[in-house]
């Protein structure tokens, strides 16, 4: 299976180096990607030099097409974080994820291609101060930058890391700040009320083992927003949308927002139309009765 993925991947194809054919041991599954798979999913066939340009298309694809979403969670399922389980979710069933789900995938998608790439650990505000956000850090033109596809309401493109400097990614403004005397860098976003923080990092590499424990929790501690009710994220260029337990809100980048509570029934269809999230008859069967329990 190993030696026929890698002699008809689009890397082949387009004279990039291919991958190693040792067997796939590495530490992040690297070998095991389904390049040519990954990259029918979201939709992007532009070129694969491991360059700043590529970063920022992939970025941009991948964050269009597949959903932030934690419904698996909710149906009792878990979440598995091997790169297998992943690829079989977010690319071939087609659904989504969140934050270790995404960013697994596309840091192997990035590895893949020659990238240097760096997984890290934030610490979300809202979360209380714990580390529950998967980021990376990769290197592309000779420089550094925050690379997340898995927070849902954040970033289209990537970020440099470059302290202090405002970046408009359609509607919205994105900035990183770094706190010398912690060492702590920090991504922020403004809107009409002014700046607020999304999150916090240091750039200490992380494990897969670091992964699954921060996992164990986002997926299955009461105190987790993941656990108990439906999360589905959405930003697009000049609105982002927001499902939590059965709330719908609307946000624009000057401010304006809607929130309309849906009806039990309604949930299925929201989450196709509105986030792309496509569920078979027994997933939304399931769907209604944990969402009629509540949180």
């Amino acid at each position: 299976m190993y030696l026929r993925c890698v002699t008809t991947d689009s890397s082949e194809r387009r004279g990039l180096p291919m991958a190693d054919p040792a067997p796939p041991a590495d530490e992040w599954e690297i070998a095991r990607l389904d390049l040519d798979a990954y990259l029918g999913r979201v939709a992007y066939d532009g070129a694969l030099a491991p360059d700043a340009t590529t970063l920022r298309e992939l970025h941009r694809a991948h964050a269009a097409t597949i959903p932030f979403e934690n419904l698996d969670v909710l149906l009792g399922r878990g979440i598995a974080l091997d790169l297998d389980s992943v690829q079989d979710k977010l690319v071939r069933r087609p659904r989504g994820g969140y934050c270790f789900e995404h960013n697994l995938l596309l840091g192997a998608v990035l590895e893949r291609l020659g990238y240097p790439v760096t997984r890290l650990a934030a610490r979300v505000q809202r979360a209380g101060g714990m580390r529950t956000h998967m980021l990376l850090r990769v290197l592309a033109d000779g420089k550094p930058w925050l690379a997340d596809v898995g927070f849902g309401a954040s970033l289209l493109e990537p970020l440099a890391f470059e302290a202090g400097v405002s970046v408009r990614q359609g509607g919205w403004t994105y900035r990183l700040d770094h706190d010398e005397g912690r060492d702590v860098w920090l991504l922020r976003s403004e809107d009409f009320a002014g700046w607020a923080d999304l999150y916090e990092f240091t750039l200490e590499p992380q494990l897969p083992a670091d992964y699954v424990v921060y996992n164990h929790f986002t997926a299955t501690h009461p105190r987790s927003p993941f656990v108990g009710q439906v999360v589905a994220l959405r930003t697009e260029p000049e609105v982002q949308y927001a499902l939590r337990s059965r709330q719908l809100t609307t946000k624009r980048p000057d401010g304006a927002s809607t929130a309309r509570d849906l009806a039990v029934g309604e949930l299925a269809d929201v989450l196709a139309g509105t986030f792309g999230i496509h569920l078979n008859a027994q997933e939304e069967a399931e769907l209604r009765r944990r969402a009629a329990e509540g949180p």
